[in-house]
């Protein structure tokens, strides 16, 4: 009798033990809001600081400034106007630039930054000035407008560059190195 009882209890515990464990529901379910909120916080930034730019090109009626396909502007200091390269991937620019905000104050000189060697598409290199070295030629000198985005962005650059600040940025080609390996 006892091992009947005994069978019919371990037979009992073996099928309710069976049972797959089920998953726990989330405290909280999220919503798409935090996104929605950030794009339209971006939206609003970058409308602003476009204003900012256009208001800046539209008080200095001596340069002929350029919109880029890849949202910010420029105006040549230095123009190179016979056919020669510019950079491809791989290819080692050798350039000097320098820093400022959009007061025309100094964030980083040229002296601070030095002249540098930049192998294009392979190293870091913040957005706006990798895509404005692409236009440039050897000898050229180039003064870029960059919103936030295009600059340092959100993050900045841990230093002397805040969140989200636009940047204006001379930058003069010294020599570009063409990559051998195509």
């Amino acid at each position: 009798m006892k091992r009947a009882l005994l069978l019919i209890t371990l037979l009992a515990l073996g099928i309710s033990s069976c049972k797959s464990p089920e998953a726990r529901r989330p405290i909280s379910q999220k919503t798409g809001s935090f996104i929605k909120i950030s794009a339209e916080r971006n939206k609003k930034l970058n409308a602003e600081e476009t204003a900012r730019i256009q208001n800046i090109i539209q008080s200095d009626t001596t340069k002929t400034y350029i919109a880029s396909e890849s949202g910010f502007w420029y105006y040549y200091n230095t123009k190179v106007e016979k056919d020669t390269i510019t950079p491809a991937f791989g290819d080692i620019v050798n350039f000097d630039y320098d820093v400022k905000d959009f007061n025309g104050n100094d964030i980083y000189s040229d002296k601070d930054i030095r002249p540098r060697d930049y192998a294009m598409d392979q190293e870091q290199l913040f957005t706006g000035l990798r895509e404005g070295l692409k236009l440039m030629k050897p000898g050229e000198t180039v003064t870029f407008l960059f919103p936030s985005q295009k600059a340092y962005g959100y993050y900045g650059d841990k230093n002397k560059i805040g969140t989200n600040t636009p940047v204006i940025c001379e930058v003069t080609v010294n020599s570009i190195i063409q990559n051998q390996n195509d």
